[in-house]
């Protein structure tokens, strides 16, 4: 078939999405076994032991040991919110770092990076202005800044800013959560659907 298509199915037993160009296979994402840590998990971890030379430390999570790069000014036993960057290699923990995004369809969401922007792959002068009117209308909280990314150029103004506004709202949350307490998972890493929400071109046919 002429177009493209995203399909949803299983591969192996775990959900699979994949996305068809022109009739041919342009991408494909299986869901990770369910003993790995998915990119993009967020955690109340405590600071753990340090690991001398390598300027990093090991956190302690409910799913097991992350390791932090760069963890100066952090001691055993402290507790912070980190957020897993890529999948573990083999025998070793899975990398984690404290500057947490929030990524959705058409936002990225920056706590401690404040300011307002526009991907720079939307070129058109025109749309890169009502974009900046959406953005007036929205609300930042104090210490966060967003990007609109490339899928804004073609969005509807309204699931623009309901996106937005949502992605906003888990980041507040999060953000607030009391470092008090055990070890928790305060949020799931995206699974294969929602990367195909999240990041691929709008599909001419969704088959499920």
């Amino acid at each position: 078939m002429k177009g493209s298509l995203v399909a949803f199915d299983t591969v192996g037993g775990r959900p699979a999405a994949a996305r068809m160009v022109d009739g041919r296979l342009e991408d494909l994402l299986i869901d990770a076994p369910d003993d790995r840590i998915v990119p993009g998990t967020i955690y109340r971890a405590r600071v753990g032991r340090p690991l001398k030379g390598q300027g990093g430390a090991i956190v302690e999570t409910p799913d097991g040991a992350l390791f932090l790069r760069q963890a100066k000014g952090l001691g055993q036993g402290d507790s912070l919110l980190v957020q897993t960057s890529t999948f573990a290699e083999p025998g070793k923990a899975t990398p984690a770092t404290t500057r947490l995004l929030f990524k959705s369809r058409f936002v990225l969401v920056t706590p401690g990076a404040e300011g307002t922007n526009i991907a720079r792959s939307i070129r058109d002068d025109e749309r890169r202005v009502e974009l900046r009117e959406l953005l007036s209308e929205i609300s930042l909280p104090d210490g966060m800044g967003l990007v609109l990314r490339t899928a804004s150029a073609d969005g509807d103004d309204q699931a623009i800013v309901d996106d937005v506004s949502q992605t906003i709202d888990i980041a507040s949350k999060i953000m607030s959560e009391p470092l008090t307490g055990s070890p928790e998972k305060l949020l799931d890493g995206p699974t294969s659907s929602d990367l195909a929400w999240r990041d691929w071109p709008q599909p001419d046919v969704t088959d499920a």
